[in-house]
């Protein structure tokens, strides 16, 4: 019997029907689209069993399913790594191209080229488009060709070569050249190894009010002032075409944020060494103390410091920590308590829904004043003064620590002026 003839497009980081670039372009071909999605294994098996992002991947696969469906195709969902599912892929289909959109970290890297290779050697083409950032590799960098490590001139440019041609819109949604087949049953989670999570994932519907008065109200955690997309962003469920359009007209400041992003991909594009070492190698020489007791403590929000111990609550929980306290509980972890920044990257790395490589270490590098345009070493977050500026009225606080002002709540782990002279005192060994 013959086989399908098709264009393949593998989904990834991507989510969506809408505005999908790489799926509008596998759209042109000739042949009929079957979209492709595979629940790799070798990133399956490093997760823990409750892992409320597998949770998600699965709902919105089920949901993209039923949007397909009602053109008359179907996601084709496979189990295993990549190669070897791309291996029995060319025996079920006689695939004429192959389209996908990029993924920047090192490791998709390696397994993009892994299956280039492959496919290249039957005489495929695969083809990979921009969908995940505005801009990507060297299409902001400075005069003579190197990348920008500082963030203020990066933006200015991303700022000053941003045209509306950049925004565009894929109307990948309307296409309906799809291969025609039976609805496609998603294996349960179950069968995937994992179980149900309680967490709640945030809409999709970007909150066109919380974004304009983001400026104002982003550093209060205590309240809804941020736009949640950055879930959304991770797995590719909005476009960052489309959240660029809105930031660029409702708040500069919320635009700003999503260049960070754009920044710290391309830093993790051209310098994939910041993973697991710092940006800056001076910084090699910390000791860090890196104290198991005092870190366990730190993961379950029991330092006595109850911003940190909130945000940490926060995480645990949901899934979800305010940006603002993100800095505070990093800031304390390698500063106050001098634990490995990597310690703490990998445990959100675990916890957080948005989890995103570059942004994370990027985070985490700079309160550890160890990555590119990092706040210095010798600026340290007080907690107390962190506090009385960002949740003054203690709302945030007081929905995650119940037990405040009880015995049941812990004394603080160390003094803060103890642990600020001991933090300086350790970077200046380390730099002299």
């Amino acid at each position: 019997m013959s086989k399908p003839q098709v264009t393949l497009f593998w989904f990834r980081r991507d989510f969506r029907l809408e505005d999908n670039r790489g799926l509008y372009h596998a759209h042109q071909e000739e042949s009929p689209v079957r979209p492709v999605f595979i629940f790799d294994s070798n990133i399956l098996e490093e997760l823990p069993k409750k892992d409320a992002r597998v949770q998600f991947i699965h709902q919105e696969l089920t949901r993209l399913e039923n949007e397909i469906n009602q053109h008359g195709g179907s996601i084709d969902i496979r189990v295993g790594k990549p190669l070897e599912v791309w291996k029995k892929l060319i025996e079920d289909y006689e695939i004429k191209s192959v389209w996908t959109n990029r993924d920047y970290e090192p490791y998709a890297r390696e397994r993009d080229k892994e299956i280039y290779d492959f496919l290249e050697d039957k005489g495929i083409n695969f083809k990979a488009k921009k969908d995940h950032v505005i801009f990507e590799k060297d299409e902001v960098v400075k005069d003579n060709g190197d990348p920008y490590v500082v963030y203020t001139p990066y933006s200015k440019l991303w700022k000053k070569t941003l045209t509306g041609g950049h925004l565009s819109s894929f109307k990948s949604e309307e296409e309906t050249h799809w291969h025609k087949t039976e609805k496609n049953k998603i294996p349960s989670l179950k069968a995937l190894g994992f179980e149900s999570s309680d967490i709640e994932f945030p809409a999709r519907e970007l909150d066109e009010n919380v974004v304009s008065n983001y400026d104002e109200t982003r550093d209060i955690p205590g309240i809804k002032g941020t736009s949640r997309m950055s879930l959304h962003l991770r797995f590719g469920t909005v476009s960052i075409r489309e959240l660029v359009k809105h930031a660029k007209t409702l708040n500069e400041k919320y635009l700003n944020e999503l260049i960070w992003r754009d920044f710290y991909q391309a830093i993790l594009w051209h310098f994939p060494q910041v993973v697991d070492t710092n940006f800056n190698r001076k910084y090699d020489e910390v000791q860090w103390r890196n104290n198991d007791e005092e870190f366990e403590k730190w993961t379950k929000g029991k330092t006595g410091y109850p911003i940190v111990d909130a945000g940490m609550r926060e995480l645990n929980k949901t899934g979800f920590m305010h940006n603002r306290v993100r800095m505070i509980v990093a800031s304390f972890l390698t500063k106050h308590l001098l634990i490995d920044w990597r310690w703490g990257e990998a445990y959100f790395a675990e916890k957080l829904l948005d989890y995103e490589l570059a942004s994370n270490n990027g985070g985490w590098q700079w309160a550890a004043g160890t990555g590119v345009d990092a706040q210095p070493y010798f600026r340290i977050f007080n907690p107390y003064s962190q506090t009385e500026k960002f949740d003054k009225d203690r709302k945030y606080i007081n929905k995650w620590i119940p037990e405040l002002n009880t015995q049941e709540y812990p004394d603080p782990i160390i003094e803060h002026k103890a642990a600020r002279e001991r933090c300086l005192a350790t970077y200046k060994r380390a730099l002299s």
